[in-house]
């Protein structure tokens, strides 16, 4: 019954207008920018490293803090299981859609960065504001701000840190066999220790791991990448032609294949979903569109990084399984697997590093996943912070942080317990809620992020 229901309101949440909506959005705000993630892209990685405008005395975060935040967001099990849901889902050619998507959600990600600097406030703990900020104050709709920032709430704080959770229990229990509802716990044990810390602790936490994680994985993906090269030019091809349906083995699911593509890569990257827009009000930087570009980098690290190298790892090894609409093999790489989709990624480096693969997946998930939920907490504390702004209810706000931290850790251990494609879906559906209200009104206010580029192009 859960399950028919979750189901029914995915479909409704993510139908194909949500999908054409994103890629016309990332399509119009690159060509109104003047495709600002390529031309400048030696801006993004200069600006990554600079200073707070006011060193010393800064009430925010440092670009590379607000970075690592959004990368911790951005960096999750959508990296790892994701991208191996996709392909078994949408077959190779899913990537081709996610590269496309990041590319052009790397200029959404600049414009509402940019505007969430544009619209930041200022709090005891910081520069705090987001998506709600600036369509309370921007579109002037106070009740459509709430309503993003109760999405937020809910989704990130709800829906999406079980997806997270779910991942890392499977890999640990794939492991180590240790129940998923232990890895829950041992999870949420972790992060109680961060969160308490509040915003100072998280962005401390971030940007020492988050950069760590990410370089190593890649790393180790291309000593497998290394060792398989002839493959690659191969499956390089077969991403593209299976993008298009000219490969046989997924011309009949070619629907799925952008779908899939385009899901799994927004809810790796977040570019629209307003949760890096979240951080970049809370960094200090002396001109909002530098935030901006900042931003729209980390949408390349995360998809063209790390994303790709989790596609290339398991297509290179063959450990994957393709499923039709129905649910029927179309491709058989790992029969033994099924749709044990962390699995693909586990015998991936398994198949070139005998005994490491499943350890190797299972620490890389839990780093992942652990900075991924921290970096969701900072988004629903940064907006029950901003609703509880709009009545200047200090005691009330830190009460219901209290209960907050309670609910997220609880929502930790309840999604390593269930069923996976039940949380993915509720994943689906909080990514969904976020990114509808979200590009709708960034579309709108667009022309103040693209003033703000010309004062600094």
């Amino acid at each position: 019954m859960l399950e028919n229901i979750v189901s029914s309101v995915n479909s409704v949440v993510w139908s194909p207008v949500l999908v054409v909506l994103l890629i016309g959005a990332g399509l119009y705000f690159s060509i109104r920018t003047r495709f600002v993630q390529v031309r400048r892209l030696p801006t993004m990685v200069k600006l990554l490293f600079g200073a707070s405008s006011r060193p010393g005395e800064s009430k925010g975060l440092s670009s590379f803090q607000a970075f690592c935040v959004a990368l911790s967001g951005r960096v999750g099990t959508g990296n790892i299981v994701g991208v191996a849901t996709a392909i078994a889902l949408g077959g190779p050619g899913a990537i081709f859609w996610m590269w496309v998507i990041a590319f052009l959600g790397a200029s959404t990600a600049f414009v509402e960065a940019t505007l969430a600097q544009l619209y930041k406030f200022p709090h005891e703990s910081g520069w705090r504001g987001g998506p709600a900020s600036y369509i309370s104050q921007g579109l002037k709709s106070k009740a459509l701000g709430i309503v993003f920032a109760l999405c937020t709430i809910a989704g990130y704080g709800l829906l999406l840190v079980t997806v997270q959770s779910n991942g890392a229990a499977s890999a640990i229990h794939n492991t180590l066999h240790i129940s998923p509802l232990a890895g829950g716990l041992f999870l949420a044990g972790l992060l109680a220790l961060v969160i308490i810390g509040g915003v100072r602790s998280i962005a401390n936490v971030a940007s020492v791991v988050t950069p760590f994680m990410a370089l190593g994985y890649v790393i180790i993906s291309l000593v497998i990448l290394a060792l398989n090269w002839r493959s690659v030019p191969v499956l390089l091809g077969s991403i593209v032609t299976n993008a298009f349906g000219i490969n046989p083995l997924c011309g009949g699911i070619l629907g799925s294949t952008i779908a899939m593509g385009v899901k799994r890569g927004l809810f790796s990257n977040e570019a629209g979903q307003g949760g890096g827009a979240i951080v970049s009000a809370s960094a200090d930087v002396a001109h909002p569109a530098q935030q901006g570009l900042v931003q729209a980098f980390s949408v390349y690290v995360d998809t063209f990084l790390v994303c790709t190298a989790t596609a290339l790892m398991i297509l290179s090894a063959g450990t994957f399984n393709v499923f039709g609409a129905d649910g029927s093999p179309l491709y058989q790489g790992a029969p033994e697997l099924g749709a044990n989709y962390v699995g693909y990624t586990q015998a991936a480096v398994d198949s070139v590093i005998k005994g490491f693969g499943g350890a190797f997946i299972t620490v890389a998930l839990l780093f992942f996943v652990f900075t991924t939920v921290m970096a969701y907490y900072f988004y629903a504390e940064s907006s029950i912070i901003w609703l509880f702004s709009l009545r200047k209810n200090r005691k009330g706000e830190k009460l219901a942080l209290w209960i907050y931290r309670i609910v997220i850790l609880s929502a930790v251990v309840f999604g390593a317990a269930r069923e996976a494609n039940l949380i993915w879906q509720l994943g689906d559906i909080g990514v969904g809620l976020t990114t509808w209200i979200n590009v709708v009104a960034i579309l709108i206010l667009c022309p103040q992020a693209i003033k703000a580029l010309r004062e600094i192009d």
